[in-house]
């Protein structure tokens, strides 16, 4: 399965809107289109994971470097719209500690 990424910017936030799976095979097509955003000073950045049906460590590290990224130039990371089994790697590794996750409301998944 492929990875869809589709960003709208209004002033100084992002949405991104991913769907299908973050792996090893398309961790370097999301960093690619992420970080040059998390490289931007001051802006608020919201990854939206509505679709998304799989993620490996390879893909948690992208957010990592993105996290990193984001701290680095005074910008805010959130992840929003996970599915409980997305979620709960998140919550293994203890990625939820650290960035900001949205949780799903009551009839949205």
């Amino acid at each position: 399965m492929n990875l869809t990424i589709r960003s709208e910017q209004t002033d100084n936030a992002y949405h991104i809107y991913l769907a299908g799976e973050i792996d090893a095979y398309t961790a370097p097509q999301l960093r690619e289109s992420l970080i040059p955003l998390a490289k931007e000073k001051g802006i608020e950045l919201t990854i939206h994971f509505n679709e998304v049906e799989y993620i490996d460590s390879t893909g948690l590290g992208v957010f990592v470097g993105v996290l990193k990224t984001t701290d680095a130039n005074g910008s805010n990371l959130k992840l929003c719209g996970m599915s409980s089994r997305v979620r709960r790697l998140f919550s293994i590794t203890g990625l939820d500690e650290v960035i900001t996750i949205e949780e799903v409301k009551e009839g949205q998944s």
